[in-house]
């Protein structure tokens, strides 16, 4: 996948040094359902099980960069895809580096994911959810033509603590719509 500003890529094993980094760093694991002792081992093995799922896709978001390596900037899971329903859930997504958010990579991120499972993957509906009090991400998911179903309480836990859930979709339709609007 590939945007003026993006590539995004299937994961590779040893993008799993960088997700370490980020997924330790409360600025990114605020609003996620990631406990503050998560380690590399960790997402190693989540890694490796998840490649071996096949309800589960997982991708690197890199900077492209036109004088050497693109750079590694965040991770993207899509989980319960389900191809008899024909929808899937967009489980996480984030820009790693601090210096790199609200600039606008993550909604590029979103509109290439969007693309991805609409067209390639001919997936009828689009899921996903955010932690109550997550504006930015509540933002962005409208803007891109997601709409509220609900609030799953207590749907998540985090440090032993439960949070509510902020429940989303968008359908093949209103994506279609969304983007021919433009």
């Amino acid at each position: 996948m590939e945007s003026k500003n993006l590539n995004i890529r299937p994961t590779r094993f040893q993008d799993c040094i960088e997700f370490a980094e980020w997924e330790t760093q409360p600025s990114v694991t605020e609003f996620f359902s990631i406990d503050e002792d998560r380690n590399y081992e960790e997402i190693v093995r989540e890694y490796i099980l998840w490649e071996e799922d096949p309800s589960k896709l997982q991708f690197t978001i890199l900077m492209k960069n036109y004088e050497g390596e693109d750079q590694i900037i965040g991770r993207v899971i899509i989980s319960r895809i389900d191809r008899h329903n024909d929808s899937l859930d967009i489980t996480r997504i984030y820009i790693g580096p601090e210096e790199l958010r609200n600039h606008g990579y993550g909604e590029e991120a979103m509109r290439l994911i969007l693309e991805h499972c609409f067209i390639q993957l001919h997936t009828e509906r689009v899921t996903l959810d955010h932690f109550t009090g997550n504006d930015p991400a509540s933002r962005l998911y409208m803007k891109l033509g997601f709409v509220y179903e609900g609030v799953a309480r207590n749907g998540a836990k985090k440090n032993g603590r439960f949070y509510d859930l902020n429940i989303m979709s968008l359908l093949r339709s209103e994506y279609y719509e969304k983007v021919h609007a433009k």
